[in-house]
């Protein structure tokens, strides 16, 4: 490849940052890293709520703090305002959180409705806040048949459509009926070595990123266009 005209001529100089190893700080919170854990079933013995408590167990275990979020009495998007005593424990936790944890079962080969409801009530914008962008997350599911990553797959685009730093790993656990004992507590397996895995990848990059989050997610775009022209943009109408 050769480049004879170098020049830029569309690039807005002032507001363009050349990506350097000093403008990453070094020096992170000094609490504990802040987890929020997801389940996407209501049922008495949910294997997606079994998971998530295992997680919980790990990243707790690895220093972190953790709050499961209950879904049961969440509202349908749009069935009650957002005022709504669930829908506002849930936007605080997801506000509080450095870093979540998404498992939903695999129905009809999909997340299910509970799991989806969840992040539906969580906005892209609350204000000048983003709630998700910049947090870590680590995607799982449960089947009651054979191993699949439907659910997982598509909780990966939720993940990236909520502007969160999803880690590369997952877990996909198969016939989970077959993965927990009689005190609900999962068996020795390599499934269970996965979730391991998982909450220690989890773990790691939320201690690397949590503190530069701003950072990393901070926009050329955003820069140049000021925020009353962002608003004006969004806020349009369609004609």
């Amino acid at each position: 490849m050769d480049l004879h005209d170098m020049s830029l001529p569309n690039l807005d100089e002032n507001h363009f940052q050349i990506p350097k190893p000093a403008s990453f700080s070094l020096a992170g919170p000094e609490h504990k890293p802040r987890f929020l854990l997801l389940y996407g079933s209501l049922r008495d013995r949910s294997f997606s709520r079994l998971v998530i408590e295992e997680c919980a167990r790990l990243l707790i275990h690895m220093g972190g703090e953790v709050r499961i979020f209950n879904p049961s009495g969440l509202p349908l998007p749009d069935d009650a305002d957002d005022q709504h005593p669930k829908v506002n424990e849930l936007r605080e936790l997801v506000v509080w959180s450095e870093g979540q944890v998404w498992c939903s079962p695999e129905r009809h080969g999909s997340i299910t409705g509970i799991m989806k409801t969840q992040i539906d009530w969580v906005p892209l914008s609350m204000g000048a806040v983003r709630p998700t962008q910049g947090k870590t997350l680590a995607v799982m599911q449960v089947e009651g048949g054979s191993q699949s990553f439907n659910a997982v797959n598509q909780l990966r685009v939720l993940g990236r459509w909520m502007r969160m730093i999803t880690i590369p790993n997952q877990s996909s656990v198969a016939k989970a009926f077959m993965e927990f004992d009689d005190n609900n507590r999962m068996k020795p397996s390599g499934y269970y070595n996965r979730i391991v895995d998982v909450m220690e990848e989890l773990m790691k990059f939320t201690l690397l990123t949590r503190h530069n989050s701003a950072y990393l997610v901070d926009r050329y775009s955003e820069r140049v266009e000021s925020a009353e022209a962002l608003m004006q943009r969004v806020n349009q109408r369609s004609i």
